[in-house]
């Protein structure tokens, strides 16, 4: 049975001694020719915050490293400010950034040495250079010196972006006035996504878009299995937005939104109509268990292998979705489906799961090699149980 203890023991070989954290094999040794990725430092460096704030000994160092690395390390770039993609790309994306603002909010709320300078330091680039207010969305990715923006927009950038400005608005607490800012940032960008495109597309989400926000559905169909930017329906970011969608609930002060932001109760009926199709249309699309990487936008398999993390964010759904409706059928839905993580991803020899498997169960590495990603494992283990805030930091403190 998948453990956290041994989980955390097994993400905690990824430590740098030069600072920061690196990407992991199948073996549990660091791949030292893909340098240090801002994403997994700061991915880390958020999943050991959340160890300290289950009250577990011996993680405060861990986070201290991380949030040095992100602080002063050569991902930081400390002269134009903001973070490069890793060491050996110096563009700055909002998917990365939306990753280090997460750090620096459950650094904060763990209360790590430095961790609310990072938070801070963060969300003024998020602010700054990421958010357009027009929109009520991100924009993509920047050149290193800030003068060239990407064409490209994205909603998987948006989502970690709800996700960072939810944790951060916890950990600054509602005394701080950019707490409600934040909060409704993340309304304005879930409504768009989930209550506009995704309704709006009978609950297939297009995640590409211009520069002025037209779907591109199309996009990266000769590169349908990209790790970031899949082509077509991605079946495991339907369940993620599902489940953000509720802790956006949780989160909405009701004492300080305007009334027309209170009246937001099509969050829960979302939540349910998204995750009711990704779970109908997913599931055993290709004849075999689990869950498809991709659908096309007829629901067919499109990349049909498996990804652990499509799996982690299917249960942390059903969960969220159960503790906020008291509906056992969630409940039974997270069991069936964590029985078949532990039967076919868990790897006993590492504590963690694989990554990607094939159809049939077999251990593929066509998107993802190796298992650098304790992330969405953590969490689905962590939300088990808890209460439902705008945050995990937040249901575990």
């Amino acid at each position: 049975m998948t453990d956290l203890d041994r989980l955390l023991e097994f993400a905690a070989r990824s430590r740098l001694a030069e600072g920061g954290f690196g990407y992991l094999g199948d073996d549990g040794r660091v791949r030292p020719e893909r340098g240090q990725e801002t994403w997994i430092v700061a991915r880390m460096t958020h999943v050991f915050g959340l160890a300290r704030l289950t009250g577990r000994s011996g993680w405060d160092e861990l986070v201290r490293h991380g949030v040095e690395a992100l602080t002063a390390g050569p991902l930081h770039d400390g002269a134009r400010g903001g973070w490069y993609a890793s060491t050996a790309d110096d563009t700055k994306a909002a998917y990365v950034h939306a990753f280090v603002v997460l750090a620096g909010a459950t650094a904060t709320t763990a209360g790590a040495p430095g961790g609310r300078l990072l938070l801070d330091e963060a969300l003024d680039v998020w602010q700054n250079r990421f958010w357009d207010d027009a929109e009520g969305l991100a924009v993509e990715e920047w050149d290193a010196g800030w003068s060239r923006l990407s064409d490209y927009r994205g909603v998987n950038a948006n989502m970690h972006g709800v996700e960072a400005t939810l944790a951060a608005a916890d950990a600054l607490g509602d005394d701080d006035p950019r707490t409600e800012q934040l909060r409704r940032q993340a309304l304005r960008t879930t409504e768009r996504v989930v209550h506009g495109w995704a309704r709006e597309g009978d609950w297939r989400l297009p995640e590409h878009f211009t520069a002025e926000w037209q779907p591109l559905p199309d996009y990266n169909r000769a590169e349908p299995a990209h790790p970031f930017r899949p082509y077509g329906v991605t079946v495991g970011h339907q369940f993620e937005w599902a489940r953000l969608a509720l802790h956006l609930r949780a989160a909405l002060d009701r004492d300080r939104l305007s009334r027309a932001e209170d009246d937001a109760g099509w969050l829960l009926e979302d939540a349910t109509r998204l995750f009711a199709a990704a779970a109908s249309r997913g599931w055993a699309a290709d004849g075999h268990d689990g869950f498809p990487y991709t659908l096309d936008w007829d629901d067919r398999p499109v990349v049909a292998q498996r990804m652990h993390w499509v799996l982690c964010e299917a249960v942390a759904a059903a969960r969220t979705l159960a503790a906020v409706t008291g509906d056992a059928s969630y409940r039974r839905l997270a069991v069936r489906w964590w029985a078949h993580g532990e039967a076919r991803f868990a790897d006993p020899a590492t504590g963690s799961w694989h990554h990607e498997l094939t159809p049939e169960g077999a251990v593929a590495s066509g998107t993802w090699d190796g298992q650098p990603d304790a992330y969405h494992l953590a969490q689905a283990l962590l939300l088990d149980g808890r209460p439902v805030r705008g945050s995990v930091a937040a249901a575990l403190r």
